[in-house]
């Protein structure tokens, strides 16, 4: 009888101890977030700062792998794994999430904000609150908002100061209506490119110039091949930082918290990174040699102004003036 119990209890435990590994197993979460930054931008040392709160948080089951450099794909393609699922993050472009989710355009309209902190006050609130909801309608979660900047122009033929030194100039833009709009109100012509090739198109002249935050302009080293830069401060872009709908609701309730935790930490290094780097990235820009020039931004908002009008067939009055 003792001989019976013993060897019941031993099949027990050996069951138990074969169970356990396949239960912590079950427990850990691998997620894959995705961006298109070089890996000293700011965006990429917040998805580090995101990866390594999680794990931490969750005592090691979440392991977040953080590809840059477009390593999952341009932000459009990211934009579309993200709604099907194939990827879990991304912290992703505000003109490729508004193909998905048309509301994110109306942050991008130029001349809008005269800061991100401005931005990020009706970004912060209410109007935040209902993009998010927009977004996860369309398979995204909303993590946070992250800051990309006020957007200023380079190129290598010319210095700009006034509206008349755009003409002609072939300018990149990523996929966003708004800013091929932007190029062509200017007198410039707007193509399309990858900003992982943007260097190399830069660099063999496919394109004259192009168009990004100080700190983009920096981290890839555009300087290298772009002599003249131009603040325009034509637009504020913030960065959506996205968790896919199916990742979410595959997460439990505790594993949502600390998701939620470590991207309100990251959010908060990535705008102060952002912010910090703007305030020191010019003065690094011009000892590279870079020739900076302040532009007429009245005349530039008027003529975009105009040029949104016409096509939209709305009153001048309508449009907000420059901040």
């Amino acid at each position: 009888m003792q001989r019976k119990k013993f060897t019941r209890s031993l099949l027990a435990a050996c069951a138990l101890a074969a169970v356990l590994p396949l239960a912590a197993q079950a427990q850990s979460v691998k997620l894959t977030l995705g961006h298109g930054a070089a890996p000293d931008n700011p965006r990429h040392i917040a998805a580090v700062k995101f990866a390594e709160v999680a794990k931490a948080k969750s005592g090691g089951r979440i392991d977040v792998q953080v590809a840059p450099s477009a390593q999952m794909g341009d932000d459009a393609a990211m934009v579309t794994a993200l709604r099907t699922g194939a990827m879990d993050l991304s912290a992703n472009s505000q003109g490729a999430v508004a193909n998905a989710v048309p509301e994110y355009a109306a942050y991008g309209m130029p001349f809008l904000f005269n800061s991100p902190a401005h931005a990020f006050k009706l970004l912060d609130g209410p109007l935040g609150k209902e993009l998010a909801d927009k977004s996860a309608e369309k398979g995204m979660v909303v993590l946070g908002y992250w800051d990309n900047g006020i957007r200023h122009m380079t190129n290598s033929k010319r210095p700009i100061t006034k509206v008349e030194d755009m003409k002609g100039l072939k300018m990149r833009t990523p996929p966003d209506a708004v800013l091929v709009d932007i190029m062509r109100s200017l007198g410039a012509e707007a193509q399309q490119i990858k900003f992982a090739e943007l260097y190399i198109a830069l660099q063999q002249g496919v394109v004259d110039g192009q168009e990004n935050p100080l700190v983009n302009i920096h981290a890839s080293k555009l300087y290298e091949v772009q002599k003249h830069l131009a603040l325009t401060s034509h637009m504020f872009q913030m960065t959506p930082f996205l968790m896919s709908k199916r990742t979410w609701d595959r997460l439990s309730d505790a594993d949502r918290k600390v998701v939620q935790e470590a991207a309100a930490e990251a959010t908060a290094l990535q705008r102060k990174l952002s912010a910090d780097a703007d305030a020191k990235l010019l003065d690094e820009l011009k000892a590279k040699g870079v020739q900076v020039t302040t532009v007429d931004t009245a005349a530039f908002a008027k003529g975009v102004s105009e040029f949104l009008c016409k096509r939209f067939g709305l009153q001048l009055t309508e449009m907000r003036s420059p901040n």
